[in-house]
């Protein structure tokens, strides 16, 4: 699409490229330009992932921006917030507008204590902790399958942000398992908590309720391709 920004799609924790699938194939077909990232680390069960650094991270969110003709939304799931956010600050002229998908922009590490080599998914715990909302049983088993372990230096590593033109980039709040009201609050109210401590400092944001699934790229993907789309639409026209 011609008066569309391109856009880059990073999934959160376990995931690769394939998570995006839905969402992609559907903002293909209405002309966008997308790309959808495999982290490294996260491309199959059995890659080598004990030397992936975080760094590695946002250097690869960093290249496929620097591919990009022009600058591009920058759509973060998850924990993704946290390397995203870096490479905001690194590139911050390359990004366009930033969608954050049920997270936010994180500051430091998410769990500096964390000594593994890698953490993986560990599907009760998802139960327990996570919002599965709309997700049907099939999804479900498909995630328990392809779920591929976060090498550690994603949670005890982190990035020192130093560009203050980071706090400037337009950032859409994609809220699905919390609401816009609690993020704010939360963010607010914990300056502590490392994956909120972006939301305090950044100068344009719109907040958008989207109540799903922690995963709304499978439990509401024709919906988050909409406020996507919209976001690219509107970025290129800006």
């Amino acid at each position: 699409m011609a008066d569309s920004a391109p856009i880059i799609l990073v999934p959160g924790f376990w995931l690769g490229a394939w998570a995006w699938d839905e969402v992609a194939d559907t903002l293909r077909a209405a002309g966008h330009d997308v790309t959808a990232l495999t982290l490294p680390g996260l491309e199959s069960a059995d890659a080598e992932r004990s030397a992936v650094t975080f760094a590695d991270h946002v250097d690869a969110i960093c290249d496929a921006l620097e591919r990009k003709d022009s600058p591009a939304v920058l759509v973060l799931h998850s924990a993704a917030g946290f390397s995203g956010y870096a490479a905001v600050d690194r590139m911050p002229a390359r990004v366009a507008a930033t969608v954050y998908v049920d997270t936010a922009p994180g500051k430091g590490a998410l769990d500096p204590e964390f000594a593994a080599a890698e953490k993986p998914m560990i599907w009760s715990e998802i139960e327990e902790e996570e919002n599965l909302d709309g997700l049907t049983d099939e999804q479900k088993a498909t995630f328990r399958e392809r779920a591929v372990p976060e090498p550690g230096g994603l949670l005890r590593e982190g990035a020192e942000l130093t560009n203050d033109a980071r706090r400037d980039v337009p950032a859409t709040m994609v809220c699905t398992g919390f609401t816009a009201e609690q993020y704010q609050t939360y963010a607010a109210e914990h300056p502590d908590w490392a994956f909120l401590a972006g939301i305090p400092e950044l100068r344009n944001v719109t907040w958008i309720d989207l109540p799903t699934s922690h995963w709304p790229m499978w439990s509401k993907p024709a919906e988050l391709a909409e406020i996507i789309g919209r976001v690219a639409s509107g970025a290129r026209a800006g």
